[in-house]
Order: C-alpha cells, then sequence, then structure tokens
C-alpha cells in the first residue's frame, strides 16, 4: 500500500470511529462490553453466523439466562438448546456445536477459551471469521475478521480485489497497519448495516464519500475518480 492510500485507509477508520459510536453496537462487541467473558463472546459469535444482530441478540439473551459457564453448557441438553437459541440461522446445527463445544475446550485446552486464530478454528462451529472476531473482541489482540460487509465495503472501496472472504482477509493483513486490525470489523460492520447497504448504499449521506471509488455501485452517483 503506498502512502496515499495508507493515508486515505487511516482517516476511513478515525471517521467510522466516529460513526460507531452513533449506531448500535454489533452484538459480539456489545457482549464484550457487558460481560467481559471470552465465553460468551465465543458463543455470541458462533450464534450470529448468518443470522441478523437482533435475532442473534435475543437468543443470546435466552441462553445466557440458563447457561453462565462452560459447565452450564455441558449440563444441558440440544433440544434445550435449540429451543432457547431458535431462531436463528441453522439452529439444529449451531445447538450440535454447542453441546459439543464444552469437551472439546476440555480435550483441546483444559477448558480454556484459546486466544490464536489457529487454535479456535480447531473447536466445533468456529471458522476463521469466528475465531478472528473472538481474537480481535474478546482478547484485545490483533487480528481481521471479515465478514460480508467488510469484504464487500473494502472491494467497494478499492482497496481490495478480491472473489472471497479469506482471500480479503489474507489482502487486508498485507496492506492494513497493524493497529488498525482490531476493531476494522466492528467499524465496517456497523457501517455496512447502516450505511453502506449492498444494494442502494446510502451514498447521499456517506461520511466517506469522498474516499471511495464505488467499485461496482450503480447508482446515481456514479463512479469518482479518487487520486
Amino acid at each position: 500500500m503506498n502512502n496515499k492510500t495508507n493515508t486515505h485507509i487511516s482517516k476511513i477508520c478515525s471517521i467510522l470511529s466516529k460513526e460507531f459510536s452513533k449506531y448500535r453496537m454489533p452484538v459480539v462487541d456489545i457482549i464484550e462490553v457487558q460481560t467481559k467473558d471470552p465465553f460468551k463472546v465465543l458463543v455470541t459469535t458462533i450464534l450470529s453466523a448468518r443470522t441478523k444482530d437482533e435475532t442473534t441478540s435475543q437468543a443470546a439473551k435466552r441462553l445466557f439466562s440458563r447457561v453462565e459457564t462452560i459447565q452450564d453448557l455441558e449440563a444441558i441438553d440440544v433440544k434445550t438448546l435449540e429451543k432457547l437459541i431458535f431462531p436463528v440461522g441453522f439452529y439444529h446445527n449451531k445447538a450440535r456445536m454447542l453441546k459439543q463445544l464444552p469437551q472439546s475446550l476440555k480435550d483441546l485446552f483444559n477448558g480454556k477459551i484459546p486466544h490464536t486464530v489457529e487454535e479456535l478454528i480447531l473447536l466445533p462451529g468456529v471458522g476463521r471469521k469466528t475465531a478472528n472476531l473472538v481474537v480481535a473482541i474478546a482478547f484485545g489482540l490483533p487480528a481481521i475478521c471479515v465478514d460480508i460487509h467488510v469484504h464487500r465495503i473494502s472491494n467497494r472501496l478499492g482497496y481490495v480485489e478480491t472473489k472471497t472472504p479469506f482471500e480479503t482477509e489474507m489482502r487486508l493483513r498485507e496492506i492494513l497497519p497493524v493497529d488498525l486490525w482490531r476493531m476494522f470489523n466492528s467499524y465496517f460492520v456497523s457501517f455496512g448495516q447502516h450505511t453502506c447497504l449492498p444494494i442502494n448504499p446510502h451514498c447521499d449521506r456517506c461520511p466517506i464519500f469522498s474516499y471511495c471509488k464505488r467499485i461496482g455501485v450503480r447508482t446515481k452517483y456514479g463512479a469518482p475518480a479518487v487520486s
């Protein structure tokens, strides 16, 4: 990344950090603020996959009314888990993965939540997106979580030219200053939920309009030549 582009993305993150404070936090960030518990952050992140934040929030609230610890999760049966987390996406599979989680943590990590991506992806229901988010949010360590929002907006801005979230993660690791890694997902998810929508993004009220190449955007605003 050249110095000019580096300056652009640093300014963008600074602007989006202020926007972030205006909107409701992504649900995983809320759970971290409320609980400071890596276990609950991990569970909420698993629940949130392919599920709207409002649905995830309500499911997490129900679940944590019964499940406070890893031991509580071990004691509860799958059918009860399904009822508690319904209607999150793929709730049957997620309930089964959550039920397997305590034993996997015992077998692999002495019952502790690991804090690296390489370790976390060994757990049931945990892919790279979930692992990166847990590392960044629960442990405050450098990690780049790339979900559909981060993937879409990074390409739309013109900072990457990638086809998959994994490709985007690997490219962002190369070009992003490490100090921007941890909050990158939170800022971009919030921005993607409220302003930079997949279809008909609100370019008219976009705070980073002048920095965006609007790659692939078909609106009356066109695509600028950002230098």
